[in-house]
């Protein structure tokens, strides 16, 4: 919101590009500033010797009440207080919409929040006249058209991390569950059968545990895993430092011929797709256990039914699949219902209400870093840029944030425009077509921020210009 002595004077224009309208932040410029009245800013070496620490300045890129912010799937309320505390306009739907409601609701939103059920699709994307920031509240982000969204200069943030202890205690619990044979005692006697049974039931204490992908999950699973008793084997793509005594094996194979149990962890990606199929099932141990917690491409559903039937395999624990319901209710079908010892869940690896509530706090965070700073650090399509804060005394200071295309010339454009001005400090980054420019100003007055906007966001390569202050 304004700051008692700045007044909204005066807006500016949405900038465009050949795509079409593009959003750019209206500005604040302080009442009454002029370059004669332009104070002279004295700068303190920064440091520890140096000048006492100042107060970073809060860096708003218009008037909040203005953004427009719209959350989908039933957000956690986390992330919906976190985002009305900073004055924006939040709508929220407990479920996914369909295409044709999302596009007339996403027309003039300036960013949105959804899980994995909605579809962000080119359509849809190009239907938002006013998107600048996707916040998906989930690990994954296949539901988004990522290269689009980033030609569009929308960024797109995720949260890789929050839920990786939820995962990791299902699957110690799923590791349990399948080495006593309980999804199938439990059925029985929910249909009135009395089985007990010791046969091919077992203790996992001293049992190997072979992870693949020993990331944020793999690893806190490895602690938990040792710390009841398991020995610990895992195979990345990378050399790691193993936590513990648990250690890293050379191949894929390695890992699937002496594992009493085989965890996946890893993302999909075109080498990791069909990673799992008929030849590593048959490299598995006989009795052995596959779970699958990633994604649901991992795994070839045929060969692992057909590896439970058999008998080769001693059971498996799903909770991911190639195709998943959009909505809840009966609509779940696969080879693997009534495999033995085989325990189906419905992708709730994460769905815990500490999980959900670390995904929102972290979700909302780098959207209002987004909105606020231009701070890309964690977006999954964009140009990862930051720069230190400005000081809170530096009233006549500026933020220039440049999303363009990436080729050659951009820069020397850039420089020409504000060689006149005083960039206290900038930085410029790539990732394939896209990049993106932060560069602070200082000392400049209400007329020179208009024209370095104009300038810049009249480049040939503009995506989308924003002025923060």
């Amino acid at each position: 919101m304004p700051s008692t002595n700045s007044t909204p004077v005066q807006s500016i224009a949405t900038a465009t590009s050949a795509s079409g309208p593009i959003i750019a932040g209206p500005a604040l410029i302080p009442e009454g500033s002029s370059s004669a009245s332009t104070p002279v800013v004295t700068r303190e070496r920064q440091g520890s010797v140096g000048g006492l620490a100042k107060k970073a300045k809060v860096l708003k890129p218009f008037n909040t009440a203005n953004i427009k912010i719209l959350l989908l799937e039933n957000v956690n309320e986390t992330a919906v207080s976190a985002l009305r505390d900073q004055g924006y306009q939040v709508e929220t739907f407990a479920k996914a919409l369909g295409e044709e409601d999302l596009i007339a609701k996403i027309k003039d939103v300036h960013c949105i929040g959804i899980r994995s059920k909605t579809k962000l699709t080119k359509k849809v994307l190009d239907a938002a006249e006013k998107l600048g920031v996707i916040g998906c509240f989930c690990i994954g982000t296949n539901q988004v058209d990522l290269e689009h969204a980033a030609s569009k200069g929308i960024a797109v943030f995720n949260s890789p991390f929050s839920n990786s202890r939820s995962v990791a205690e299902l699957v110690i619990a799923e590791i349990v569950l399948l080495s006593r044979q309980l999804g199938d005692r439990n059925k029985e006697m929910h249909d009135g059968v009395w089985s007990k049974v010791s046969a091919n039931c077992y203790e996992i204490r001293g049992k190997t545990l072979g992870i693949v992908g020993y990331g944020h999950i793999g690893s806190q699973l490895s602690v938990l895993a040792e710390s009841m008793g398991m020995r610990v084997l895992f195979y990345d793509v990378v050399p790691l430092m193993p936590l513990g005594t648990s250690k890293q094996v050379n191949t894929l194979s390695d890992l699937l011929t002496e594992a009493d149990f085989v965890t996946l962890h890893v993302p999909e990606t075109e080498d990791t797709k069909n990673m799992i199929g008929e030849n590593e099932l048959n490299q598995m141990k006989q009795g052995s256990f596959l779970i699958n917690a990633s994604r649901g491409t991992i795994v070839q559903i045929p060969a692992l039914a057909k590896a439970l039937r058999s008998g080769h395999l001693g059971g498996a624990a799903v909770d991911v699949f190639p195709k998943e319901p959009a909505a809840n209710g009966k609509f779940f079908e696969s080879e693997l219902v009534g495999c033995p010892n085989t325990l189906l869940t419905p992708h709730i690896g994460g769905s815990t209400e500490e999980a959900q509530s670390m995904i929102g706090v972290e979700v909302s965070q780098a959207l209002i870093k987004f909105i606020n700073s231009g701070t890309s650090i964690g977006a999954v399509n964009f140009p990862e840029v930051d720069l230190r804060a400005i000081r809170d005394d530096q009233e006549n200071s500026i933020r220039l944030c440049y999303t363009h295309a990436n080729v050659p010339g951009v820069l020397l454009r850039i420089t020409n425009i504000l060689a006149e001005h005083n960039v206290d400090k900038q930085f410029s980054d790539s990732k394939g077509k896209i990049a993106y420019l932060m560069a602070d100003i200082s000392d400049v007055t209400p007329e020179q921020i208009q024209d370095i906007y104009r300038r810049v966001s009249e480049t040939p390569t503009n995506i989308v210009t924003r002025v923060l202050y």
